[in-house]
């Protein structure tokens, strides 16, 4: 090997071509481009089980507060609007100061079942009454469903001995 008198201590260092930077480039956005749809669906579940769980986390909240207070809570649900809250049954003149109201996210859509033959209502919306033993009343409906517009869905559905929901993937 032999060193010139010049480049004594110098390396030579290796770059990458413009060429080769814009190959890989190309096949990073191709990548991206076959992922993209999967994410999406990725996301869409997660706000679809988020909304689930939300409810469901109100269903607790309301029958703690009908224990604590000593009064019935309703969860009343607004198909229409696509929204659902809590709420005292008889709130006092000036309203219910704890009362709660969530809108759900776009594209899912929420639905109540009552297997019961009076459904009981909040300002003519169909409502789960929580009862001040911890109990839910035999009226309120049975089961609702929060679904997506891809198809998927999750059912808040009563247990058997009627003292709370569970997120289940079917409503059986």
């Amino acid at each position: 090997m032999r060193i010139e008198p010049g480049n004594v201590g110098k390396t030579c260092a290796r770059a990458f071509t413009l060429i080769e930077l814009i190959l890989v480039m190309t096949l990073l956005v191709i990548m991206a481009s076959f992922m993209a749809p999967a994410l999406a669906n990725f996301f869409h579940g997660r706000t679809l089980n988020s909304e689930a769980r939300q409810l469901l986390a109100l269903t607790h909240a309301g029958q703690s507060r009908a224990v604590s207070e000593g009064m019935p809570m309703l969860l009343w649900v607004d198909v229409k609007q696509n929204s659902y809250g809590l709420q005292e049954e008889t709130p006092a003149p000036g309203g219910d100061p704890k009362a709660e109201a969530f809108t759900l996210d776009t594209g899912l859509q929420i639905s109540v079942k009552s297997d019961a033959n009076t459904p009981l209502t909040a300002g003519n919306l169909p409502a789960i009454r929580f009862l001040p033993d911890g109990s839910i009343d035999e009226n309120s409906p049975q089961t609702l469903c929060i679904t997506d517009g891809s198809g998927g869905a999750l059912w808040l559905i009563e247990s058997r001995n009627r003292m709370s929901y569970d997120i289940r993937n079917s409503d059986k």
